[in-house]
């Protein structure tokens, strides 16, 4: 099968970076679904993984992880769906990832793709509503209020691929403010269109932003990037007892500052229940069902920007390119061989 795959860790412009490969096509282990890989969303997780960790000795690394594609085959533990089901899920760090043909992914962190999407559509969607409903949902506790706080939630770096999805899901199931922080006209826009109730510019101070809006002191602040320069800001902006989650990869965080104020910090890595096998791993398909509902019903949207060409070295590259500039707004989608 044609693959997209790197041997040495590196930049991106270095000529075998990301190269044009062909692998044997994966057998299904006993829990797995074999998909046909119709379209892929690209990640910050894929740029990184290729700049820090080179592939074993004699083989190639094949990064992605979110797919949108067709069960063509499945294993004797695979449960919930059938051959020529199109489903649609984020796969596992540990495991090859979807930038080929055929990918091998456990049935239990896979649904069904939601009926109103297309297959590019669709593939926009996983990894980003997983990091951040967990986030919201499972680490924050969004829907239980912080005792004199304001009923409300700062998304620093909304624009991004989970930021999108956090103001969405946020909008769909929980009754909160949203507060984006976005610092061009394009993705000030964009935040604002996905149904924040408020953008403020994380170029600028952001206590005094929050202070203007006249809501009180916020009681949750989700940061997607720049964790650890936002820091104080965050300290000195959250109401007492709030909550503080965090999802980028500084190399150290000093979380003393927090304890004045008895803040809680959290950390999100949307490939622990997989990787780890936990005994709620099949939370992850089931939390993309219900995504999917709330898709069908209108009350989400894909956050899909641009679809920028077939699945190859060379587009890949490209879209590598782009997020590493940290500008990119939504998700950019790969189609095809």
């Amino acid at each position: 099968m044609k693959a997209v795959g790197y041997r040495k860790k590196g930049p991106i412009n270095r000529e075998d970076s990301l190269v044009d490969i062909t692998l044997p096509k994966p057998e299904p282990a006993e829990h797995d679904l074999l998909v046909e890989i119709k379209a892929i969303g690209v990640n910050p997780v894929d740029y990184k993984i290729r700049s820090w960790m080179s592939a074993p000795e004699g083989q190639y690394r094949v990064l992605g992880w979110d797919a949108a594609g067709i069960v063509v085959g499945k294993g004797p533990e695979a449960e919930g769906f059938e051959i020529g089901d199109r489903v649609y899920y984020a796969g596992a760090l540990d495991r090859q990832g979807t930038n080929a043909e055929y990918h091998a992914v456990d049935a239990r962190i896979a649904a069904k793709t939601p009926a109103t999407l297309s297959d590019p559509e669709a593939a926009a969607l996983p990894l980003t509503t997983i990091t951040a409903w967990e986030m919201l949902f499972d680490r924050l506790d969004v829907t239980r209020r912080v005792p004199g706080g304001a009923n409300a939630v700062v998304i620093i770096g909304a624009a991004g691929g989970v930021g999108s999805m956090a103001i969405q899901l946020l909008r769909a199931l929980a009754d909160l403010t949203v507060i984006a922080t976005a610092s061009r006209p394009e993705t000030r826009d964009w935040c604002s269109a996905l149904g924040a109730h408020h953008v403020i510019d994380h170029r600028k101070p952001l206590v005094g932003q929050i202070e203007a809006l006249g809501i009180g002191a916020p009681g949750i602040v989700f940061s997607t990037a720049d964790s650890l320069g936002y820091r104080d800001q965050v300290i000195e902006l959250l109401a007492p007892q709030g909550r503080f989650g965090f999802i980028d990869d500084p190399e150290t965080f000093d979380v003393i500052p927090f304890k004045g104020k008895s803040l809680s910090v959290h950390l999100e890595s949307m490939f622990t229940r997989p990787v780890m096998k936990t005994v709620d791993l099949a939370a992850q398909g089931t939390l993309l069902r219900r995504v999917a509902e709330l898709i069908d019903a209108g009350k989400i949207r894909t956050t899909l920007t641009e679809t920028l060409g077939s699945i190859g070295a060379t587009t890949l590259k490209e879209a590598h390119r782009r997020l590493e500039t940290g500008k990119v707004h939504g998700k950019i989608v790969l189609e095809g061989f």
